[in-house]
């Protein structure tokens, strides 16, 4: 599991060959390989650390464990909005850049609504 930023960065940059200019495709590029990244560098594939930590990566990592904690899985009941919020503020500064979690408090009733909407879809 822990190939799968590497192997995305990679074929990215393989399409980046052919389209050097595309800031669509080089962005895709640095969310792919660094989302796992964390904040305080203890993250994979490369232990970045910070701001080295390209800004889009930081905000999919950031979003993905919130939709990774509030959907529901075969092992795992959904987290709840409060549940999730909880622990993502646990890991600011650690798991993720302290600025982006104070942003994503601001809107962050924006995001029940949305997870709460995506699971009646799946009803």
């Amino acid at each position: 599991i822990k190939a799968h930023p590497v192997i995305g960065e990679k074929v990215l940059n393989s399409l980046l060959a052919y389209a050097p200019q595309c800031t669509f495709i080089r962005m895709g590029r640095d969310i792919a390989g660094a989302h796992h990244e964390k904040w305080d560098g203890s993250g994979y594939p490369n232990g970045l650390a910070g701001e080295s930590i390209p800004l889009s990566a930081r905000i999919v990592a950031l979003v993905d464990v919130y939709d990774a904690l509030t959907s529901p899985r075969c092992y795992k009941r959904p987290f709840s909005h409060e549940e999730a919020m909880a622990l993502i503020l646990e890991g600011k500064g650690k798991h993720f850049d302290p600025k982006l979690v104070d942003s994503f408090m601001v809107i962050s009733e924006q995001f029940s609504v949305l997870s709460k909407a995506s699971l009646l879809e799946e009803d």
